[in-house]
């Protein structure tokens, strides 16, 4: 991946990354109802798209079960009346490469990548020319959106996490990072955030780039970020940001792995649903608790 990305660009697509469990409006849990689907996560991502009509491509890459996962998603947007989704699945390198796949992505309103495993998506769509037009897209459309939800999130970052473990949180080596998808390069996003405890992986994810800023997405929890800078909460969880430009003590660059890290003066937000932050500014905005939720 490209490591000297231009921070000042500003994109015209429009990314929105998500925490993971969104509702899909099929759940048998009472927490996840069919009411709720219409003012929640995929409602927005289709609003962004450009309404029902909105040609949609569903990239369960990251997935063990591909065809379960595309057939859900199908499900889920068509109770919001979108009747034009695809499922471009996605197995190899060379899947990538097809024209038939690149004439999905050039043609497209939406791209929405699912959870499961980030490093099968960098492994298998990273660096090709499927790739490319994303980026080339993303940069350059109004109006086009790329989503993605636990390990479809993830893959947006360039320093990417990989893996980590939430029980040796702080500890020098909890968390393994590798190339993203490069399509936002000064975040590093984490998902599942509050349900599996990832505070401590984010903070060493940032304590190693202190540049960056690290955004931990809560379940049925998201972010859309337009002109890669102007960021509003969507969802009912919480999003997580960390920023790690004052940091006054950082000893990552200085330990071997397994050793207690220490790191001073991170500044964190906690933000919620309707919540803006600017990634270039580093300002948050917060409505009045009496504003309606979006």
């Amino acid at each position: 991946m490209n490591k000297n990305n231009n921070l000042a660009f500003s994109p015209k697509g429009t990314l929105i990354p998500i925490g993971g469990n969104e509702d899909k409006g099929i759940e048998e849990n009472e927490q996840y109802t069919l009411d709720f689907i219409e003012d929640g996560i995929l409602y927005h991502v289709v609003q962004e798209s450009g309404g029902t009509n909105a040609h949609i491509i569903v990239i369960p890459t990251a997935s063990s079960i591909p065809i379960e996962i595309g057939e859900n998603y199908i499900a889920a947007f068509a109770t919001l009346g979108c009747k034009n989704v695809t499922v471009l699945d996605i197995r190899t390198k060379e899947d990538s490469e097809k024209k038939s796949s690149i004439d999905l992505i050039r043609n497209a309103n939406c791209i929405m990548f699912s959870g499961g495993n980030q490093s099968k998506i960098t492994e298998k769509i990273g660096g090709s020319t499927l790739h490319k037009v994303l980026i080339e897209r993303y940069r350059s459309e109004a109006g086009f959106v790329i989503a993605g939800t636990s390990a479809g999130a993830m893959a947006m970052s360039e320093e990417m996490i990989s893996e980590g473990s939430a029980t040796e949180s702080f500890i020098k080596g909890a968390v393994r990072m590798r190339n993203g998808l490069s399509l936002i390069p000064e975040l590093i996003i984490d998902t599942h955030f509050i349900k599996r405890g990832r505070f401590g992986r984010q903070s060493e994810a940032i304590a190693k780039f202190p540049h960056l800023l690290g955004i931990g997405l809560a379940e049925d929890t998201g972010v859309i970020i337009k002109q890669g800078t102007h960021c509003t909460v969507i969802g009912s969880g919480m999003a997580i940001i960390f920023d790690g430009s004052s940091l006054k003590h950082n000893n990552e660059k200085l330990l071997e792995e397994g050793i207690p890290m220490t790191i001073a003066n991170m500044t964190v937000h906690v933000l919620s649903n309707s919540d803006m932050y600017d990634i270039k500014s580093r300002t948050v905005s917060v409505l009045p608790i009496e504003a309606p939720f979006i």
